[in-house]
């Protein structure tokens, strides 16, 4: 309970006060796990977690990956959770298309032999959010919900003031020592502060439905029309993150507990914009029939949710500042990168950890606070940087190239299994305190990264200018056993650096000594970045 509650004076219309150690601004999964570390780590703390909607609906952010999943099982203990209402995820998989391309197996691939070494899953957001939400609650946080903040005032070293509506009308204002922002991409303390500040170097764009009636790409139609296809893999294909490809753009397909699909279209719009139509989900559905083969395999029975379609452009953004002497920012209110290799559950995880140690350690007396907020913003501002840089910065151009993207695609996965997800597997939570990129040791394998990151965006734009982009994309075939933490998942590091030495000798030369620059440089500059309305 709060430490007190009463009416105002006379007059002011039924207003109450409230005095917290906690309010977190937003119940979903970012708000609630946070809730739910503070009272691990203190059960005496009065936090209040404030929530807008009076249930929560289906949202992007299906798919998690490893550091995620450690973090969902082994910190939160949603372990049981998981495996019985949601899928175990069999990593991913990436499907590529060209001309010479005509029937549904003759799209190149790139995916696991076997099932998954690591485990992952594939969740529905709505159902996941409602049951971290339901244990913060269990262990003694406070909910409002449904509940609108009308007004926040920061005042860094002493109480924030929060001014929280309910359904009636009435109000309540709320003191709390420490807010916490996890409002998603609301961002609401970035906006109203001035941090809020768009990644205009990726201007990318998605749109997004869950569907009905989808194949299964290991159901027996498609295993009796393409025997050789199916056999070739001995794991499950449906339940990875399929991933169809195009110049510029990428689709994912996510299976949903009950049947239902996540079919979710992400572009650079410097490259390519959606095509005209009646409806958003008919230009969604327009697009990937006219841009893949597997996607007219696939969807010939399917129909899209039409109360389920979504849009959004100029997807990245970030604050300028994480934390300070009273805040913090978790999740999509601190920033977000890009959806592909499913990041942003990976994000969660290391900013609600962060701060969770952050306001344990200023509970606890510990008298180094403000150096803690300084390394907290640094190491913040560094990850977000080097993450975007490494991986994603002019990724578009190339992913629809199989030979280069195969290249990185080794290097990113290899990276990550060998160097970022071993690491709290290995050591313990304590590991998802401090993000990735902002420890020194990072510093060699992010100018690596970053390299040969850049390195095949400048292969593919002369490979496009030459016309021989993609050239590739059918018929070929790449499983690999998979990746554990063990010394032996290096292997595959080694022959992507060959591959990648070789592309060098053989092509790469005529790209030597040119200024990196953004996709498409000839292409048309982004939309403005206010109406949310697809171009």
């Amino acid at each position: 309970m709060p430490e007190e509650q009463a009416p105002s004076a006379p007059g002011g219309g039924g207003r109450t006060e409230s005095v917290y150690d906690v309010a977190v601004i937003g119940g979903a999964i970012s708000g609630a796990s946070t809730a739910t570390l503070l009272l691990q780590g203190n059960p005496k703390l009065r936090v209040l977690i404030i929530e807008r909607s009076p249930a929560f609906e289906r949202r992007v952010g299906e798919s998690t990956i490893e550091i995620s999943t450690y973090f969902l099982t082994r910190v939160l203990g949603l372990a049981d959770h998981l495996n019985e209402k949601h899928y175990v995820k069999q990593g991913l998989r990436f499907w590529f298309t060209n001309d010479r391309v005509e029937k549904f197996d003759d799209c190149s691939e790139i995916g696991g032999r076997f099932l998954s070494r690591v485990p992952a899953f594939m969740v529905d957001r709505a159902v996941l959010d409602e049951e971290v939400l339901r244990r913060a609650i269990e262990l003694g946080a406070e909910c409002r919900r449904p509940a609108q903040l009308t007004k926040i005032e920061l005042h860094p070293g002493g109480e924030q003031l929060l001014t929280v509506r309910a359904a009636d009308g009435t109000e309540e204002r709320v003191r709390a020592r420490w807010a916490v922002d996890a409002s998603g991409v609301r961002a609401l303390l970035a906006r109203q502060e001035g941090w809020f500040r768009q990644n205009d170097e990726h201007p990318t764009a998605a749109v997004w439905s869950r569907w009905t009636g989808v194949k299964n790409f290991d159901g027996l139609e498609l295993q009796k029309k393409y025997p050789e296809w199916a056999a070739a893999s001995y794991g499950m294909r449906h339940m990875a993150t399929n991933h169809l490809f195009g110049d510029g753009w990428w689709s994912w397909w996510i299976p949903l507990k009950g049947g239902d699909v996540s079919i979710g279209l992400v572009y650079d719009q410097r490259l390519m914009t959606l095509p005209p139509g009646a409806s958003l989900g008919e230009r969604l559905r327009s697009f990937l029939l006219e841009n893949h083969p597997m996607a007219g395999e696939l969807l010939e029975n399917a129909r899209y949710r039409e109360d389920d379609v979504h849009y959004r452009r100029n997807l990245p953004y970030y604050s300028t500042t994480f934390a300070g002497d009273g805040f913090s920012l978790v999740g999509d209110a601190a920033g977000f990168i890009d959806p592909f290799y499913s990041p942003g559950m990976d994000w969660i995880s290391y900013t609600a950890s962060a701060t969770a140690d952050l306001i344990l350690a200023e509970r606890r007396g510990e008298d180094d606070i403000p150096a803690r907020l300084a390394r907290h913003n640094q190491d913040y501002t560094r990850c977000y940087r080097r993450w975007f840089e490494a991986i994603y910065k002019d990724k578009y151009e190339y992913m629809g190239d199989f030979d280069l993207f195969r290249v990185a695609f080794l290097f990113d996965l290899g990276l990550y299994y060998l160097f970022v997800a071993s690491q709290p597997f290995r050591h313990g939570a304590k590991m998802l305190i401090r993000p990735i990129y902002s420890l020194p040791p990072s510093t060699p394998f992010f100018y690596l990264m970053r390299l040969y990151n850049s390195r095949c965006a400048a292969m593919a734009r002369s490979r496009r200018s030459r016309g021989v982009l993609g050239r590739n994309n059918a018929g070929k075939r790449f499983l690999f056993p998979g990746f554990s933490f063990s010394a032996g998942s290096s292997k595959p590091l080694f022959k992507a650096l060959a591959t990648w030495m070789w592309l060098e000798a053989t092509e790469g030369w005529r790209s030597w000594g040119t200024a990196p620059r953004g996709a498409g440089e000839n292409a048309e500059r982004p939309v403005p970045s206010t109406p949310n309305v697809p171009a």
